[in-house]
Formats: structure tokens, C-alpha cells, sequence
């Protein structure tokens, strides 16, 4: 049993063990909740399944992953973000191949049932690697602050995902003329354990829903899917807030209207028409919902406060990705965006998916730096240097990721002064001298922070 791992009714007798002391009301307690006793203790967060991870919240758990835990081309499972909005079901008795959906909705020609193993008989399967992206991804970094979950830049993932294509299986059940919008209900219950509340249903424009890489998964990564990123069964739609893409799937419903579920009213998911002022209250008819979401970077190596030799160049790589477009150019800069230099960018492994992108840069004298990121879609359009358009929910904030470097004489010097022994040893040679180029790179007699 681990601290903020979510526990079911089959784990309490090791919650009463850990305590030390039965659970009279233990019948009465939430799936997943954590006992008081044991979040009073000073250990780390840790959430089964995931290595690594920065714990947000426990009730519903929700976790990030530090930029440079997401190197990999592919994300592994124990790196994918953590993003809940109610309780997830119990894993414990699930037969996944007797897992069923249903698609129905007043747009369907014939509601019908599936489980997952008819879906395996029944339609073609498919594999692709899809990024999938919370829409408050850099929330912590708007003033005023936004309410919700402080992500930094680690609610993004891209691993491979395995399943049916959703188009199929909405043709299969005959999509009537005056169908609008496709939405999903989960398996997960709502907070406040009230069965008839709903903790989130979300949906996305018909044509959306039928792009050929929008699936009703069951495995990433040629496993299953751990269970708080959707197990047994869930869809995967990106491009778009990954919200839009149900975990614990039960039924998917095709509507003659905008869908109105759970986290589609109101000021969820949507951003304001127009540019607003911060701080600025917008009526919730001027609100929006978030479709494509926007061309943003990543440096995943090397990382934030690496110390560096001047006489070195510095290897850096990460991913790009664009929402329903494409990467066309990733650039870097060391001056804090005065000058910037074009990085080698791949194209992307099929559409959706995050594109790498690698470079080397010099430094030209021992001192702080960073390393600012800077990607630019198919459309002309890149990040923003600074925080973009404020918005009451903290939503697309694509601001040019950046990282810290220190750079010193040599790499072995960690005094705050450039003369020790080390460095004068390393620097003799790089001292500026008159037959020198200025463009060579030099160490000054610099005092560090400490």
C-alpha cells in the first residue's frame, strides 16, 4: 500500500494495519480516499504504477511529469501525466474482454452494445502514437493566478495507443443528418459519492470525431492501459484538450446539439472570445470552448540548473507538437530571445504525434544562462516569449519553455569563483588576449549566486 495510491475496498485491512487501529466507518469510506492519519505523514506522494511524478492533488489524484522524465520518443506508462476528475473504477474483477460500450444518442440510426472483445472482432484495429495534453498545462505561471490544478509543463505525454478507430464504430450504428457533436460517459463516480452526478462528460465536433486517428483504445504501448490513465478502455483524441478524450469508457452518445455533460458549460475548458484584460470576470456567454490546441516545446535534456563547461557545446533535444497541425521549425536562444538558432527537427512518427527535435549551442563566456524553446506550426505561428492571452482558468498557456544553465570554466569546477585552481588550469587558454577573436569564447572573473 502507498500513500496517495488509490485504495479499494480490498485494501482495507492493509489501511487498518498502517494505522493501527480498525475502521468502524470503513464501509462508508470514498474508493480512493486517504486516510488522514497517513497523509499527515512527511514521506513522497507516490501513485501505483508511476515513477517519478509531482503529485497536484489526491482527491481526484492528479500529477505531472518533470520535463526531463518525458526524454523518451515514446512515453512510457509510468510517465504518463495523471489527470482525474472523479474517482476511478475498481480495477480488481475487471474482465477486459467483457468490459462493454454502448453508442447511443438521438443522432444514432441504432443504439447497440459491444464489449471490448466483440470491438477486437468486429472492427480493424490500429495502432498510433498520439499526444495527449491537459488544456491547463501551464497554468501555475498566469497572473493573476488562475484557479485549478498549478500544472507547470508536465501534463503532456505521447505514448502509442492501440484500439478501434472511432469513426468505424460511430458508421457501424449509422450517424444520422443531423448529427452535431460525439460525447463519452466513464466509468469513474463523482466526489461526492453521489451515484446520480456525473464528474465529467465531454465531447468534440462530429468531423473531429471522425478523423481517422481518433480511437477507442485498450492498450498503450502494447500493454494495458494503467488504470488512471483509463484501464480497461478509453478514447483517445488529440490535437485537443485531453479531456475530450474519456477514460473507463462506458458509452459513447452522438448528439443532435453542442453537448452539454459535465465540464462543457460554463467557464470549463473554454477561454474568452476575445482578448481580455487579467483579471477580468467574463460572462459565461462570452467564454468559448478550446478546440486545437496550440504550437508549444518541450526541452526534455538536458535538465533545468545543469552545469555546463564553456569550452564545451551543450547538446540539447526535446519535442514540439501543434494541436491539429504541424511543427514546421523549433528554435533556440541563450540571450533571452534576442537571437535564436534554428534546431534539426524530425517529422512527426504519423499525425498527432510530437515531433523531436535536437541542437548544440556554445556559450560564449562562464555565467547563468538559459535555454529558451521556441516551436512554430505549419501556419506561421510560434510561441510567445512571455505568458500569452490571460484567461480566467489558466488554459493554453504556450509560453517558450526554458531551462537554467550555469556554465563555468570546466565542467569539474563548482566554486563560485571562476579562479579556482581548476578553472585557471582550464581558462589559461581561453583568456582574452589582443590576437585573440573576440568571438572565442572567455572566462571573466564572475562571482556565482550562491
Amino acid at each position: 500500500m502507498t500513500r496517495r495510491g488509490f485504495q479499494t475496498k480490498g485494501s482495507l485491512a492493509a489501511m487498518s494495519t498502517a494505522i493501527g487501529a480498525s475502521i468502524p466507518f470503513a464501509h462508508l469510506m470514498p474508493e480512493g480516499l486517504i486516510p488522514a492519519a497517513l497523509a499527515q505523514s512527511d514521506e513522497p506522494f507516490t501513485i501505483p504504477g508511476k515513477d517519478g511524478l509531482i503529485v497536484l492533488n489526491d482527491r481526484p489524484v492528479n500529477a505531472e511529469t518533470p520535463a526531463h522524465l518525458l526524454d523518451d520518443r515514446v512515453t512510457p506508462a509510468n510517465r504518463l501525466f495523471v489527470r482525474n476528475n472523479g474517482i476511478p473504477p475498481v480495477a480488481d474483477g475487471i474482465v477486459v474482454d467483457d468490459w462493454a460500450l454502448t453508442i447511443g444518442g438521438e443522432s444514432v440510426e441504432r443504439e447497440f452494445t459491444m464489449t471490448i472483445g466483440e470491438l477486437k472482432q468486429t472492427f480493424d484495429q490500429h495502432t498510433y502514437q498520439l499526444q495527449l495534453e491537459c488544456g491547463g498545462n501551464g497554468r501555475s505561471e498566469f497572473v493573476p493566478p488562475a484557479s485549478g490544478n498549478q500544472w507547470s509543463t508536465g501534463a503532456i505525454g505521447c505514448p502509442e495507443w492501440t484500439g478501434v478507430r472511432l469513426r468505424d464504430v460511430l458508421e457501424h450504428a449509422g450517424i444520422k443528418d443531423d448529427a452535431v457533436y460525439v460525447a463519452y460517459y466513464g466509468a469513474d463516480s463523482h466526489l461526492s459519492g453521489d451515484p446520480d452526478k456525473v464528474p465529467i462528460s465531454r465531447g468534440v465536433p462530429l468531423e473531429k470525431a471522425l478523423e481517422d486517428e481518433c480511437l477507442i483504445a485498450w492498450a498503450m504501448n502494447g500493454e494495458e492501459t494503467p488504470l488512471m490513465n483509463g484501464y480497461p478502455l478509453r478514447l483517445v483524441i488529440a490535437g485537443w484538450p485531453a479531456s475530450v478524450a474519456g477514460k473507463w469508457l462506458r458509452k459513447i452518445v452522438v448528439r443532435d446539439q453542442v453537448h452539454d455533460g459535465p465540464k462543457m458549460t460554463g467557464t470549463a475548458y473554454r477561454v474568452p472570445c476575445s482578448p481580455v484584460a487579467p483579471g477580468t470576470v467574463v460572462p459565461d456567454e462570452e467564454m468559448c470552448i478550446i478546440e486545437s490546441m496550440p504550437v508549444k516545446s518541450l526541452i526534455t535534456f538536458p535538465r533545468s540548473g545543469q552545469e555546463h563547461a564553456l569550452a564545451e557545446p551543450l547538446a540539447l533535444r526535446g519535442h514540439a507538437w501543434a494541436g491539429d497541425f504541424e511543427v514546421e521549425r523549433v528554435h533556440l536562444s541563450i540571450d533571452f530571445g534576442a537571437t535564436w538558432t534554428e534546431a534539426s527537427l524530425e517529422k512527426p512518427a504519423n499525425r498527432y504525434a510530437w515531433q523531436h527535435w535536437q541542437a548544440a549551442v556554445e556559450f560564449p563566456e562562464a555565467g547563468y544562462y538559459e535555454v529558451w524553446a521556441r516551436a512554430t506550426d505549419n501556419m506561421g505561428r510560434a510561441q510567445p516569449m512571455v505568458l500569452p492571452g490571460w484567461n480566467p482558468k489558466g488554459y493554453l498557456n504556450n509560453a517558450c519553455h526554458r531551462i537554467a544553465v550555469q556554465v563555468s570554466c570546466c565542467a569539474a569546477c563548482r566554486s563560485p569563483l571562476w579562479h579556482a585552481p581548476c578553472c585557471w588550469r582550464a581558462a589559461r587558454g581561453m583568456m582574452r588576449r589582443p590576437s585573440a577573436p573576440r568571438s572565442q569564447p572567455t572566462c571573466r572573473p564572475t562571482r556565482y549566486p550562491a
